[in-house]
């Protein structure tokens, strides 16, 4: 039933303002637009259907599945004459050479993408890791989320990659959330559309295209798209003022890509169990003509089991350019979904004009990119490129300028040299905050804690393990009985190294000073010691809704010390 999406509130509340057409060079001339357009005119009209058709799939590359899967992905390349491939793990110089090699082969040239929402490091482990949203979330300065996001661009340039699949634009307001949470940038639409489009315009200024995901939103989830189909099940009006907010803010800033995600919305989609990814009511209806989105518009993958394990392979593909999407991301079917989709075609299920507006915008998009003029990238030294100190001294940065300031009633901070002492608690390493706080910090255990002075500073550590974004941020009762203990007689500073959300159900009305560093590994653990010591500034704001004493917004502002001042 469409009056479910089409009621005359919602539709007078999603009207935007005049959308930009697709992504092109903010410096791109006339001339520019106008030769752009005579090479995908007079390429289309140069391309089989067969051809056209394979414009609309990407492909998975992993080199770590070994050379039988390769070659499986150089034949779908060669036969299936695919529009693109999407780079997974793990060995940059390898993908490199596959590139360099499916480019040569490649009538059309290929668009190469990657989820790099945290960089590079997010499919290459060598590479450097940048922070995740959420941290980026509580940094004031937005042109530091730019610099980030040129950095990436430069990384991903380095690697033969078109297209970043960032950032994510999802507000998350579940706490619980098994798949974004550290993905998004906050709780706060008007923060997450800052810091997004800092993101996306330091990527796409340098070139390379961006992606705002996970359409219609997927910040209030509590299930894993990746295993199973998630129901997001608010009102109209609520996904209005929320989830669709920043996807409305900044689809008219020139934006490049939009990914639809595997999520059931029951008031934008009236059939039942119908992924979002798959509807004609949501892409089509709402995205394209209520929205009036001109870029590309991508599925999220589609071998994620939300949508993967209740369909055949081609059919997904087939359901997704039915329902408007431009590109299906991970096919697991090409060939068949080539079928599909022109079985459709000449039953009139799906116009020809459908297949020119998506190859057309998919060419455009290519052009814009450079790829017309593409020349392979070398792959020696590209470890040491893709981690050098450039990127440490920038995310050290980012982390120092995250830093969250929550509570100081006894003015602790800074240490300004002063004997303290510090406690290690739950599962992840802490060495190098211990290294970078100096001699003057006693590391004690927990079954050391007796042993510490009355009176004394204690610095508590929970370093939770961020290997993955999805790690739990929990913490043990054992950690919570010791800052209990501490507080009785000790003054005590809460360093959290993980989710403010872990935050959510531990007592600190007790506790003096609580910080909070927001993941843990050595970037994050040099900055907040070189925090703590005076020698940087403290000045992030809580990302998000962590319970009723900690909401979005605090924080609280401390200088750098001048005895210890730096340059």
């Amino acid at each position: 039933m469409k009056k479910l999406l089409y009621t005359s509130l919602f539709i007078a509340a999603l009207i935007s303002p005049k959308v930009k057409a697709q992504y092109q060079p903010k410096n791109a001339s006339k001339e520019d637009v106008k030769k752009a357009q005579q090479w995908v005119d007079k390429t289309y009209k140069n391309l089989s259907q067969d051809e056209k058709l394979g414009q609309l799939f990407i492909v998975a590359l992993y080199t770590n599945r070994g050379e039988e899967y390769i070659s499986q992905v150089r034949n779908i390349v060669t036969n299936d004459k695919i529009g693109g491939l999407i780079l997974m793990q793990d060995d940059a110089a390898r993908e490199i050479n596959l590139v360099n090699e499916f480019q040569q082969k490649s009538k059309v040239p290929l668009m190469i993408g990657m989820d790099a929402e945290w960089g590079i490091y997010q499919r290459i482990a060598t590479a450097h890791k940048f922070p995740w949203a959420m941290t980026l979330g509580a940094i004031q300065d937005k042109n530091l989320v730019y610099q980030m996001a040129a950095k990436i661009a430069e990384d991903c340039h380095r690697m033969g990659i078109n297209w970043d699949f960032a950032p994510v634009v999802d507000v998350n307001t579940n706490p619980n959330n098994p798949i974004i949470g550290n993905r998004s940038f906050g709780s706060e639409v008007n923060n997450v559309i800052s810091s997004a489009l800092s993101y996306s315009n330091g990527l796409q200024d340098h070139n390379i295209l961006a992606a705002i995901k996970h359409f219609p939103g997927h910040g209030d989830t509590s299930t894993d798209s990746h295993l199973d189909l998630p129901v997001v099940s608010h009102t109209t009006e609520r996904l209005d003022a929320v989830e669709l907010a920043p996807f409305k803010a900044l689809m008219n800033k020139g934006i490049g890509g939009v990914m639809v995600a595997h999520l059931y919305v029951p008031s934008l989609e009236s059939g039942k169990g119908i992924p979002a990814s798959v509807s004609k009511n949501i892409i089509t209806g709402l995205l394209k003509e209520k929205l009036g989105y001109k870029g590309l518009i991508i599925t999220d993958a589609l071998n994620m089991a939300a949508v993967a394990n209740k369909y055949q392979p081609g059919e997904l593909d087939a359901m997704a350019f039915k329902a408007g999407n431009d590109i299906m991301l991970f096919s697991q079917g090409v060939s068949e979904g080539k079928k599909l989709i022109q079985k459709a075609i000449d039953k009139g299920e799906i116009s020809q004009s459908r297949v020119e507006e998506s190859v057309k915008k998919i060419l455009l998009t290519k052009y814009f990119l450079g790829l017309t003029q593409y020349t392979p990238k070398n792959p020696e030294n590209i470890n040491k490129d893709l981690n050098n100190d450039s990127h440490i001294q920038l995310v050290q940065n980012l982390y120092s300028n995250a830093l969250t300031l929550l509570k100081d009633e006894k003015k602790l901070l800074p240490l300004t040299g002063k004997q303290t002492y510090y406690v290690p608690l739950e599962e992840a390493p802490y060495q190098t905050f211990a290294n970078r706080l100096g001699n003057n910090a006693i590391i004690k255990k927990a079954g050391e804690i007796n042993t510490i002075p009355a009176g004394s500073t204690v610095i508590v550590g929970f370093h939770k393990d961020n290997s993955t974004a999805y790690k739990p941020y929990k913490i043990s009762a054992e950690s919570k009985k010791v800052l209990s203990d501490l507080t009785k007689n000790q003054n005590v500073i809460l360093n959290v190294f993980g989710s403010a959300y872990a935050l959510k159900d531990i007592d600190i009305s007790k506790v003096s000073t609580v910080l909070v560093s927001y993941e843990n590994n050595d970037d994050s653990m040099n900055a907040t010691a070189d925090a703590l010591n005076g020698k940087t500034k403290i000045w992030g704001k809580l990302p998000v809704l962590v319970n009723d004493q900690l909401k979005p917004g605090m924080g609280i502002d401390l200088n750098v010390t001048t005895s210890t001042k730096t340059k």
